[in-house]
């Protein structure tokens, strides 16, 4: 009996360390969260940069004015150094959306130097001339072909060099004006000159696709209005596979409804616009089930960009007015303000436009002092020292300064909402 006794105490011992070591190893997770090193990557000489994407190479794109602010190109960052990817011949281009290409492939979208004789404005860089989506590699800029009509849009690209986007096709008289060409879904290559038509969700009547994966899942929008191109005429956020599409569900909205990245698990994020078209929020897709990612304590709306081949899910939270925003890092169901885990004293972190599957994370900063706005890296680092400083009180607690957004800051997160995300459009200010 004295046997079986110290047998059950000494079992309930062991039972209440691994509790204790567990509770521990839980508190020692929430007191030391990953903290990041801060880069900001500059600009091409003008006031403002954003990045949009980073492969697995670390190699950063997105788009930067140019000197005096007036025109902007894409760009491409390596080892701190910024590269202008120029144009197909007109004053404008720009890498809106993640490109996870490792081989060097990058795509988006540019004026060329004609006038568009319909005045579509077709991307939205406020010239009216033709743009169309464009393959970048090393030094050359390619244009994609159209299915038809004049202008075309390039999103994103494969490892196996497959590029999805949108593009003109026939011209449709129930568009509304300024757009008189209908827009599909494509997706070209991975032959030169090859182009493949995705077909918008039974009974709507234009697409586009944003972004694909190595297996050649691609996720984008779907609706029943062709008018110029925004977020707004997207009743569905599909996924096509196998020759099929999926409404991938909504959280009840008539618009806003959107898959913006897809990693090679198949898992899709986006946002969806809530009942009543009044905020949207980021999701979740996976195996048939859509999951609201919430907001950021005290928010409004969120959205997703970017997601990892670990689930790690990047976007920005905003409040009601859109006068104040921030970047978050969602993960194991957790969101989390990216201002928590970094350095004190860097820029507010506004906007989280992708991460790879190194976990760096890549976006747009907001410096409150000078009013700077330009890209940003941040780097995963559990070293103390390397991240600047411990955390704070407030970071503990998911917080980050209320910093009041300037007009031109908000404009931008407005034409962000389009399939530009840098463009403007008929988006609403949230």
């Amino acid at each position: 009996m004295k046997s079986r006794a110290l047998i059950l105490i000494t079992m309930t011992l062991f039972a209440a360390l691994a509790i204790t070591a567990s509770m521990d190893a839980q508190e020692q997770k929430i007191e030391k969260p990953q903290q990041y090193t801060f880069t900001d990557l500059g600009t091409l000489g003008g006031p403002t940069s954003t990045a949009n994407g980073i492969n697995n190479k670390g190699w950063v794109t997105g788009v930067s004015d140019l000197p005096g602010g007036t025109t902007f190109h894409g760009f491409l960052w390596q080892k701190g150094v910024m590269t202008d990817l120029g144009t197909l011949g007109g004053p404008n281009s720009a890498v809106f959306w993640p490109v996870k290409d490792n081989r060097g492939l990058i795509v988006g979208v540019s004026d060329t130097s004609n006038t568009d004789s319909l005045g579509e404005d077709f991307c939205g860089f406020g010239t009216h001339l033709i743009c169309l989506g464009f393959l970048w590699q090393k030094v050359a800029m390619t244009p994609l072909p159209t299915l038809g009509g004049n202008n075309g849009y390039a999103t994103g690209v494969n490892n196996r060099g497959q590029v999805v986007g949108l593009t003109e096709s026939t011209r449709d008289s129930s568009c509304i004006a300024p757009q008189v060409f209908d827009w599909e879904a494509v997706v070209w290559g991975p032959e030169e000159g090859e182009i493949h038509e995705l077909p918008p969700f039974p009974g709507d009547s234009v697409a586009a696709a944003i972004a694909i994966n190595d297996k050649g899942q691609v996720v984008g929008g779907s609706g029943p209005i062709c008018g110029p191109v925004s977020t707004t005429l997207s009743l569905h956020a599909v996924l096509w596979q196998d020759g099929s599409v999926t409404d991938l569900g909504s959280f009840g909205g008539t618009m806003n409804n959107v898959g913006t990245a897809i990693n090679n698990l198949g898992q899709v994020v986006g946002f969806s616009d809530l009942a009543g078209d009044t905020a949207e929020h980021a999701f979740l897709w996976q195996d048939g089930r859509i999951t609201d990612l919430g907001t950021l304590p005290g928010d409004f709306s969120s959205a997703a960009f970017g997601i990892n081949n670990k689930g790690q899910v990047v976007g920005n939270s905003c409040n009601k007015t859109g006068t104040i925003c921030r970047a978050f890092l969602w993960q194991d169901g957790v969101m989390t303000d990216l201002n928590t885990l970094i350095p004190a004293g860097s820029p507010l972190l506004i906007y989280g436009g992708d991460t790879n599957s190194g976990g760096e994370i890549v976006g747009q900063a907001f410096d409150q002092t000078t009013g700077k706005m330009s890209a940003f890296l941040l780097t995963p680092s559990n070293d103390e020292a390397a991240s600047g400083s411990a955390t704070t009180a407030a970071q503990a607690k998911n917080q980050s300064p209320k910093v009041t957004l300037p007009e031109s800051v908000r404009n931008l997160f407005q034409q962000r909402r389009g399939f530009g995300r840098f463009r403007p459009g008929p988006m609403r200010l949230q």
